[in-house]
């Protein structure tokens, strides 16, 4: 039995968890995040799927990883799951056996005493978790309405102004604020994104039990999806780093998920050399 653990609840997070656990015999899962559902920001998210654009990950990449995504969820679209898929990946890695621990991780290695190998989909948390630069937010704004009428998604051009229907509410945005923190919505924005939806579609204004909601991206110029061993005094621990997906996350999930899966079964077989285990 190999144990491991991913750190992170939002969709990066629980697909590959799901990911591994589907692909990978004889694995124990354990996701650990310190916010799940409905706190996360992918809970915030509209969760269109529209193609990023990472200028620091090849585009060939970019384009596997929305295919294979498109795929998967289109599977879904056509199964008896459909009406489902909204807590699909939740249900899916609790259906797999694998358990949800509700934990701030502040170093990796406080989980080497009890896995073998650790999958980082720790988002914006990486800043702080591997001391990463490259990864800021990108602060977004939107608007939960119910407006069951809306059956359609609309956007402008720019993409910055949306409505996008969901199963249970209508999504209005939005914003980008680069390097903004603030989790707080701000009145002022939630009455000037209503403006422009509105103008997009005059009958928002019939809208009910409006919620403002605030989510933080994980942007980074190009998604960080790669194996490293650390390495403390004679310990190893194996490290599958999946995140800094922006407001692609939703787009890519799936295809990132597939990668990083194969990176966790690349640390398994380096695990189970006798040269590895010796060393360990």
């Amino acid at each position: 039995m190999v144990c491991i653990a991913v750190i992170g609840a939002g969709v990066i997070g629980l697909s590959t968890a799901v990911c591994i656990s589907q692909l990978v015999p004889g694995s124990s899962i354990t996701v650990i995040s310190d916010r799940f559902t409905p706190d996360t920001t992918s809970d915030v998210a509209a969760g269109m799927l529209i193609p990023p654009t990472y200028p620091d990950t090849p585009v060939s990449t970019q384009k596997r990883w929305f295919r294979e995504t498109f795929q998967h969820l289109s599977e879904i679209a056509k199964s008896a799951e459909a009406a489902d898929a909204g807590v699909h990946l939740v249900s899916g890695i609790k259906g797999s056996g694998g358990l949800l621990l509700t934990r701030r991780i502040d170093d990796l290695w406080e989980l080497q005493p009890f896995f073998d190998i650790v999958v980082n989909c720790s988002g914006l948390g990486s800043r702080r978790l591997v001391g990463d630069p490259l990864i800021s937010p990108v602060r977004g704004q939107v608007l939960q309405a119910q407006a069951p009428w809306v059956k359609h998604f609309i956007r402008d051009g720019g993409g910055l102004t949306y409505v996008y229907p969901g199963t249970s509410y209508v999504t209005l945005g939005g914003t980008r604020q680069e390097g903004d923190w603030n989790l707080s919505p701000d009145a002022e924005l939630s009455r000037e994104i209503f403006s422009r939806c509105c103008a997009l579609e005059p009958s928002l204004h019939r809208a009910r039990d409006i919620k403002e909601k605030v989510g933080l991206r994980p942007s980074r110029p190009g998604v960080r999806l790669q194996k490293e061993i650390l390495v403390r005094g004679e310990q190893r621990l194996p490290v599958v780093h999946n995140y800094g997906h922006g407001s692609g996350g939703i787009s890519v999930h799936w295809g990132s998920a597939l990668e990083a899966t194969r990176l966790v079964m690349e640390c398994i077989r380096t695990l189970r050399t006798p040269a590895s285990m010796s060393k360990l």
